[in-house]
């Protein structure tokens, strides 16, 4: 879901806040992840299988960290009152109503959880909104950038948000930078969350036909959806009877309430996820085996690429000290006159 066609919208008025890269871009840097969009991605490609979530969390951060990118999944907690519509009617699209939607991913929450510990990534609980949560960590230095589908990270305020942060070699990385977009923008972060709502977000109504082009013009003069309201045609875009928007502006800037615990990550527990993913769960042991093998190999290639480039450069040290020997301190024009038996110029 996220802000309806924001994307577009920053693509055409501030293209210098997007950046294009490819995931070995972020070896070494620690990416925060909205474990529900993840996992529904991978629910949305194969909505008939179960375990598709399950396996694709467990291929997605393989890749990540053979790539030496530090993951940290965040899981929703409580959803806050406004999303609820937008949380029924995307179970509807599964096909399930919505009480037995919620005890379905507790459930497969407690399986996600137990995979990652597995796999020796953190994982953080979030009180509410795990996007919200996500934008805090980055927006605080705790990670380095946020990894998500979603455009609302921004409105949150996440100050990097990647986009197609996945295992395909050939995907193209899409980053998004928050303060140059303000900055080309010239809005304030909370004139941003009144375009924000204004376009279009999960937790509000938004007013009809009114086009992104128009919504940011109308932020940029005004500055605040009251004023915008008391500037726009009610017949040709009607404000929403009891219009929430107030409280949709409260919930981008609240900020999350959670203790976030020290981040580490361990080695994979390569016997565990066999007993877990191959006896407890009917996948092929040949499969998750053939996966882990190459995980191996990946590693084995990465530590023997940066032995190799520690060694040239302790090499390209001795060879620079090979050409500039050490010598004694140059000594004074004085002392270079004394020794050669002659006097110094008078100055």
């Amino acid at each position: 879901m996220g802000i309806t066609k924001l994307a577009d919208l920053i693509r055409g008025d501030a293209p210098n806040s997007i950046s294009y890269k490819e995931i070995g871009d972020y070896t070494g840097k620690v990416i925060a992840l909205d474990t529900s969009i993840v996992v529904n991605q991978f629910r949305s490609a194969v909505p008939h299988l179960r375990l598709s979530p399950l396996l694709g969390l467990f291929y997605r951060t393989l890749t990540f960290l053979e790539h030496d990118i530090k993951p940290v999944f965040v899981f929703d907690g409580k959803p806050p009152d406004q999303k609820r519509a937008v949380l029924e009617r995307r179970a509807q699209i599964l096909g399930r109503n919505s009480s037995y939607h919620s005890k379905t991913v507790s459930a497969q929450t407690q399986e996600f959880l137990r995979l990652l510990k597995l796999m020796g990534v953190p994982c953080i609980m979030a009180s509410g909104d795990g996007e919200a949560l996500c934008a805090h960590l980055v927006s605080t230095g705790v990670v380095d950038a946020v990894a998500s589908e979603d455009m609302d990270t921004l409105a949150f305020g996440g100050t990097t948000l990647l986009r197609q942060l996945n295992a395909k070699k050939e995907s193209e990385v899409t980053e998004y930078s928050l303060p140059k977009l303000l900055e080309t923008l010239q809005l304030t972060q909370k004139e941003f969350i009144d375009l924000c709502i204004l376009l279009g977000c999960d937790y509000c109504d938004k007013i009809r036909g009114l086009g992104p082009r128009r919504a940011l013009k109308l932020i940029q003069q005004h500055h605040t959806i009251e004023d915008v309201i008391c500037h726009v045609n009610r017949k040709t875009h009607p404000v929403p009877l009891d219009w929430k928007y107030e409280a949709a502006r409260e919930l981008f800037l609240e900020v999350p309430q959670v203790d976030v615990p020290e981040l580490g990550w361990n080695e994979v527990d390569e016997e565990g996820l066999m007993q877990f993913l191959c006896q407890e769960k009917p996948i092929k042991e040949q499969k998750v085996r053939g996966r882990m093998e190459k995980f191996r190999t990946a590693l084995a290639k990465r530590r023997k690429e940066r032995e190799e480039a520690e060694r040239a450069g302790q090499t390209r040290q001795s060879r620079l000290e090979e050409y500039f020997p050490k010598t004694r301190k140059r000594q004074s024009a004085d002392a270079v006159e004394s020794s050669s038996g002659k006097r110094p110029k008078a100055k």
